[in-house]
């Protein structure tokens, strides 16, 4: 598993070589691989990498941790840039382009990212772990949402919604693509998926339709008590065509 991490280059241009967070991952990794992820321990793996317990606790605070090493910082990149985008910018583009840094976090290492996926499909307590981490991706998208759409009576509801839908979509695309080891454009099915769900709810700054425009009539038909059904509708085609 030797591009599982990004790498620290030595001073004065020499190799690369991994950090002591990137050691620690590799030597899971290789454990999980060997042995099975329930009997590997937290020792099996700062003995294989060289160091010391508490050196494992200052990057991770579980073994289950270990297995998603990139997470946090890819929400932090995700909370960054939601906080920079623009006001005036569609809010549904926006949080689908936000989705879009999970995404290439995963496909700028498909042999490791395959790899956590099988791994993790084995483990109940790591599909748990993993859905606390699609919780706060959803979490974050939903806040940046209901900041944009607080002036409507529907907004949080909306916000809501919308973050679901963002999740489950990307979701659909990077597990199909993961599940076919890694074959394929994943960046163009995330997208096609996206894309659904801003044809959706998508539409200007505030995201999905606005209220009705000047040009668009409204008719009112009013009719007495008891009028029969085929009156009320002959009257309303009368007024549309009139």
């Amino acid at each position: 598993m030797s591009e599982v991490h990004e790498q620290d280059r030595a001073a004065g241009g020499g190799p690369a070589r991994p950090t002591m967070r990137d050691a620690l991952v590799e030597a899971a990794f290789e454990l999980f691989s060997e042995r099975g992820f329930e009997q590997t321990t937290i020792d099996d793996i700062v003995s294989l990498a060289g160091v010391g317990r508490r050196s494992f606790f200052r990057y991770f605070p579980s073994k289950e941790a270990v297995v998603f090493p990139d997470h946090e910082g890819c929400l932090a990149d995700m909370t960054a840039f939601l906080a920079a985008a623009d006001p005036a910018g569609d809010a549904v583009e926006q949080v689908c382009d936000a989705a879009r840094l999970v995404l290439r976090m995963y496909a700028g290492n498909p042999a490791f990212s395959v790899g956590r996926y099988r791994l993790t499909k084995q483990v109940p307590t790591l599909r748990v772990h993993e859905l606390s981490v699609v919780w706060r991706y959803e979490r974050t998208l939903a806040g940046h949402l209901r900041t944009r759409y607080a002036a409507r009576s529907d907004g949080a509801l909306r916000a809501d919604v919308i973050a679901a839908a963002v999740v489950a979509a990307h979701n659909y695309a990077l597990r199909s693509w993961l599940r076919s080891g890694g074959e394929g454009d994943v960046g163009a099915a995330v997208d096609e998926a996206l894309q659904l769900v801003v044809d959706t709810w998508g539409g200007g700054a505030g995201g999905g339709a606005g209220p009705a425009s000047q040009d668009d009539e409204v008719v009112v038909m009013v009719a007495r008590r008891g009028t029969p059904m085929w009156r009320v509708v002959q009257g309303v085609e009368a007024a549309l065509e009139g």
